[in-house]
């Protein structure tokens, strides 16, 4: 049976105990066990740990099997059903580790065959769900520039706080304007004139169209950039799909913000 190379060990081993959403020490404790992987250095850092229990089992049973068997349990959804946020973080980065095996698990947690990546950027595009996905979408290329590193990772937690925040930057870039949140909003589209405007404001309707725009941004304000700005990131759970949709209304935001106008000013 295959084994897996040196590099690719530590890749995955790097991917399961990352220090942020990966494996937890009990964890790996716990998989370990159930796939029958000796804990050789239990007291070794995670990333350490798990890449001298694979290099030792493999290099004792000269397969790589019982590791196969332990990303499968490791990737099970049911294990994330009390964190859910950290399933497609952890997913992402096991993938990029795994497309120089020919391997991927698949958003259901299934471990499946594909052919090998043979570079590294290869590698990274494989992992790229949801850029890949934003990109089809059609998504404003201001919010994509801005979010560069967060989607790489696949982070939804820090993509949705940048995302948002790239509306306060357009915002402040288009005003001058230093302020943030709710009142970077009411300086800029309240008044009379406004010093921006979505639309010619000649009627109640235009009037009315400005008025629910303003309440539209202070409402994404509220709800994703404030929200993620303060809670720790272990509390606040952003689905896939739900990144997806958020990015779609950042783009019409931000181009209803291109094609306003600065109205004159007595």
């Amino acid at each position: 049976m295959a084994v897996f190379e040196q590099s690719q060990l530590e890749a995955i081993a790097d991917a399961l105990g990352d220090t942020g959403d990966g494996l937890t020490g009990t964890e790996i404790g716990h998989l370990l066990s159930m796939t029958e992987i000796t804990d050789t250095d239990p007291t070794m850092t995670k990333r350490k740990r798990l890449f001298n229990a694979f290099a030792h089992d493999q290099n004792k049973r000269r397969d790589r099997s019982r590791i196969i068997g332990f990303i499968r349990k490791a990737m099970k959804p049911a294990r994330f059903s009390r964190e859910p946020h950290r399933f497609e973080p952890m997913r992402a980065r096991l993938n990029r580790a795994l497309a120089f095996s020919g391997l991927a698990v698949d958003e259901d947690g299934t471990l499946v065959s594909t052919s090998a990546a043979k570079t590294l950027s290869e590698a990274t595009r494989r992992a790229q769900e949801l850029r890949k996905d934003l990109a089809s979408r059609g998504v404003h290329p201001d919010v994509l520039k801005f979010c560069r590193e967060e989607l790489l990772a696949d982070n939804y937690f820090h993509a949705v706080l940048e995302a948002v925040k790239s509306v306060a930057e357009k915002i402040r870039q288009r005003t001058g304007l230093m302020d943030d949140g709710g009142g970077l909003v009411d300086h800029a589209f309240a008044g009379n004139p406004p010093m921006l405007a979505i639309n010619a404001l000649l009627t109640e309707s235009e009037k009315s169209e400005q008025k629910g725009f303003a309440n539209l941004l202070k409402g994404t304000f509220g709800m994703f950039r404030n929200t993620t700005a303060h809670a720790a990131k272990v509390n606040w759970t952003m689905s896939k799909a739900d990144a997806e949709d958020l990015f779609s209304l950042v783009s019409l935001i931000h181009r209803r913000i291109d094609a306003a106008v600065m109205p004159p000013r007595a």
